[in-house]
């Protein structure tokens, strides 16, 4: 039976007939708010160390995220990182690039001038001996027709 404050203050003892109360009357109602004082400071008690136990349980909770949160961040201030070495590497890679196709671009201009100076050189010695050839080719036919007649 659960003892209630309005149970405690409304109780009633039967009196003795020289006016003082009955032993057994205030024995029983004693041990019965002794039962149920124990039961409450039982069940706070076990109230206290569920409480206690939430509440660790929320500090680890709170303490996790707290620290996913920070590994979260690191991790984007990585990725930012890498992205950022990436793209740099990636520039100097172009740079890089560019810088060898200009080179390859004027070495070939440079090939391109020197084989048509070349064509130009021979060119020049084809025709000079051409010329030397037709001198010589006229000399013998003059030669020729000087010793025919």
């Amino acid at each position: 039976m659960k003892i209630t404050p309005i149970d405690i203050q409304q109780q009633q003892f039967k009196g003795k007939m020289f006016g003082g109360l009955d032993p057994e009357d205030v024995d029983t109602f004693l041990q019965m708010v002794a039962q149920e004082l124990e039961t409450l400071i039982r069940e706070n008690s076990e109230l206290k160390e569920q409480a206690a136990r939430m509440k660790s349980a929320v500090e680890d909770c709170s303490e996790r995220e707290k620290n996913l949160n920070e590994a979260i961040l690191s991790a984007q201030k990585v990725g930012d990182e890498m992205t950022s070495n990436a793209r740099k590497e990636a520039t100097l890679i172009v740079s890089e690039a560019e810088l060898k196709a200009e080179k390859i671009l004027a070495e070939s201009d440079q090939k391109l001038a020197q084989l048509r100076s070349e064509i130009q050189d021979l060119r020049r010695q084809r025709l000079q001996f051409e010329t030397a050839i037709k001198s010589l080719l006229d000399s013998h036919y003059k030669m020729i027709t000087l010793s025919e007649e």
